[in-house]
């Protein structure tokens, strides 16, 4: 059988054993005590009103910009088609199940991933509109999810290209930046090329093991040690215990966030690093500062993006860290979702982005993509 033949009839079991016992078997019965009736309408509406705003041209329109501070810098006064944004939303379709060319969304995911076909430049970046090393990684990811599911030519070669770019931007402090080929890294930069990198290696794609080895070891080195009582951000502490974090960058002065630190630990895991006192003091530091981000960041892209990490790496990390958390990020997304089905994203990319990501995150405990499974 071919892997996608071996795929879809997988696939068409899981489909059809949702409820039963060989469903709870699969996912565990820790995930299956979290996925109930309010979360799967939820994740029904947020994709019922992506799909309605959709372009006729497969992509979704959002503001395309980077980070300033605690804002959003936008390039343009409107939305434009995001190449980033488009594939977190074809992502949170094929994290519910759904599949290119079949079933309700199928057209969707198709019209979609030409989309981002079509934005691949001829050095390998996938940008539209000034998008950057983010949405490239994004794209990257997507493309390896799909690959993994139908075997298309179009999809590889694009696939390779990308990776390939990946591969030979990486920095020699072993991260990445906001452009490719850029001498300084971050963290936020980084997890996503990493977990992009991972998911093409998991279906057959070449990245060499020294790519990711260097990336491991720069975000060690971005840790911030529970020992480490001189640690300052801006000459004080203003972010509370430190202990445990990851900082935004290797030097000093730079901040150490939750967000941050929830992409160190996924970075790490992505890497094969599962169980070292770096990652346990990262996974208590989150523990402490969850529930204050959350409310200090409601709405912000900030809230999605951190916890876009942060439900992978709790998911990983198991019981019973992952059910207390998943329950608390559960019950905030719920209270938050607007009548309409969307997620509003106040400051950033706009509500598309938000509701890309809020469903991706609730649907965690599904296990339909290969890139989100223990």
């Amino acid at each position: 059988m071919t892997r996608a033949t071996t795929f879809f009839a997988s696939l068409l079991a899981t489909l059809l054993s949702v409820g039963t016992a060989q469903e709870t078997l699969r996912r565990g019965a820790s995930n299956e005590q979290l996925i109930d009736q309010d979360l799967r309408d939820a994740v029904v509406r947020g994709h019922e009103w992506l799909a309605a705003q959709q372009d006729a041209d497969g992509y979704w329109a959002e503001l395309v910009g980077y980070k300033l501070n605690n804002d959003y810098e936008a390039l343009n006064e409107r939305p434009l088609a995001h190449v980033g944004v488009t594939s977190l939303a074809l992502m949170s379709f094929l994290a519910g199940g759904h599949l290119p060319d079949r079933g309700r969304y199928g057209e969707v995911i198709s019209k979609g991933l030409d989309f981002v076909l079509r934005s691949s430049q001829d050095d390998g970046q996938i940008m539209s509109n000034g998008t950057r090393m983010y949405s490239h990684a994004f794209a990257t990811l997507l493309l390896a999810e799909v690959y993994g599911m139908v075997e298309r030519d179009d999809v590889k070669r694009v696939l390779q290209r990308s990776v390939d770019l990946i591969v030979d931007s990486q920095n020699a402090e072993g991260g990445w930046r906001y452009r490719p080929f850029a001498r300084e890294s971050d963290m936020s930069i980084t997890v996503c090329q990493v977990l992009a990198l991972r998911s093409a290696r998991n279906v057959g794609i070449h990245v060499p093991i020294t790519t990711i080895k260097n990336a491991q070891s720069y975000v060690y080195r971005s840790a911030v040690r529970s020992n480490d009582r001189s640690y300052r951000y801006r000459g004080r502490r203003s972010y509370g215990d430190q202990g445990g974090s990851f900082r935004y960058q290797n030097r000093e002065h730079t901040r150490a966030t939750f967000p941050l630190t929830a992409a160190g630990v996924t970075t790490l895991y992505a890497a094969g690093e599962y169980d070292t006192p770096v990652i346990r003091d990262a996974l208590d530091y989150m523990d402490r500062q969850v529930d204050s981000f959350s409310r200090q960041w409601r709405g912000h892209y900030f809230f999605f993006y951190g916890h876009y990490y942060a439900v992978q790496a709790y998911y990983i990390t198991g019981d019973p860290k992952w059910q207390r958390y998943f329950r608390t990020v559960k019950a905030m997304l719920l209270d938050s979702q607007q009548r309409d089905g969307r997620w509003q994203c106040r400051v950033g990319p706009g509500d598309a982005f938000g509701t890309a990501v809020g469903t991706l995150i609730l649907q965690i405990p599904l296990q339909y993509l290969p890139i989100f499974q223990r």
